[in-house]
């Protein structure tokens, strides 16, 4: 029988999916980078010997980064939660690429995968763009297959990736209920989960075990008209109360809640143990017509991450 010599045909990377635990369905996301596998190279010289032999060392496997909106189906958002309660869930799963027609065309398996990263978008009250968080994921094997061929299921849950806009939120500091109203900016920040990778006779490849979390400092904005109660509690408690004097019971907790246009809670972000550390009026400009504001910073010591189920799927 003669050789079949026809090549496979090309396809856009437009159509793609995500599987976790068996399930294709897992909801609409924007983008999937990354996944790719190494390995290290070994040199060796021998003694007064000039040349260099190389040979190939232990292989890697990189983190694979998803973008997600509020399209996603609610085990993922429990996944995230439990990232934020520091419970490493790991997950088996397979980055799936489709055809035009949502013809399966190439696969790539993934084993124990679990979160290590979760970048927050800058959130504006002028800002009406959809918003999407980042997130960084691990994993500790990878295996190249060929698509089956079969047609994925194209995901639900269009209308859902368009109610998180950057511009519905609400940020809640204890004790500034009233100061917080005309909070117009939060800059964006990043949870992160330490990864060790740990090397054990008998694999080539190491496994990979969570650390500590490192929750980040925020950073929001309020017009300078309605800032004074900050900058009164900083001058009280930051700058002339002593040290000795700033117990841990008075730091503050707080959340950022986001909604949908219908003023529908899509999800809750708390923080807690929280302390203003810096405050920065805005740059002034004879020639500016925009509304002065001032940022301040605050430390966290703890978040928690909720998502309010919704029938968006």
């Amino acid at each position: 029988m003669p050789e079949n010599n026809t090549q496979p045909r090309t396809y856009a990377a437009a159509h793609f999916a995500l599987e976790l635990d068996g399930k294709q369905d897992v909801g609409l996301f924007r983008s999937i980078e990354g996944g790719g596998m190494k390995v290290d190279v070994m040199t060796y010289q021998n003694g007064s010997n000039y040349d260099r032999w190389r040979q190939l060392g232990k292989q890697k496997y990189e983190d694979f980064k998803v973008q997600v909106g509020m399209a996603m189906s609610k085990p993922f958002y429990d996944w995230i939660e439990h990232f934020f309660e520091g419970n490493a869930e790991r997950k088996n799963g397979a980055i799936v690429a489709a055809d035009f027609y949502y013809k399966e065309r190439a696969r790539r398996e993934f084993k124990e995968a679990m979160i290590k990263e979760l970048t927050f978008p800058k959130l504006d009250a002028a800002d009406k763009n959809a918003a999407y968080m980042s997130i960084a994921v691990a994993v500790e094997d990878i295996v190249f297959k060929p698509g089956g061929g079969k047609k994925l299921t194209q995901p639900k849950g269009m209308e859902g990736q368009k109610l998180w806009t950057s511009c519905n939120f609400r940020f809640v500091l204890d004790g500034f209920e009233q100061a917080c109203k005309r909070i117009t900016k939060v800059d964006s920040f990043t949870i992160k989960q330490n990864v060790i990778e740990y090397h054990s006779g008998g694999r080539q490849s190491p496994t990979k075990t969570p650390s500590q979390i490192e929750f980040p400092q925020l950073s929001f904005y309020v017009p300078e008209a309605d800032a004074q109660p900050f900058m009164d509690h900083f001058n009280d408690y930051a700058l002339k109360t002593e040290r000795s004097q700033r117990g841990h019971s008075a730091k503050r907790s707080g959340m950022i809640q986001t909604y949908d246009n219908s003023r529908r809670p899509l999800f809750t972000l708390e923080f807690f143990e929280a302390e203003i550390i810096a405050i920065t009026p805005d740059k002034s400009d004879a020639g500016s017509e925009d509304i002065k504001q001032v940022k301040i910073d605050l430390f966290t010591e703890k978040m928690a991450f909720s998502y309010a189920a919704m029938d968006v799927l």
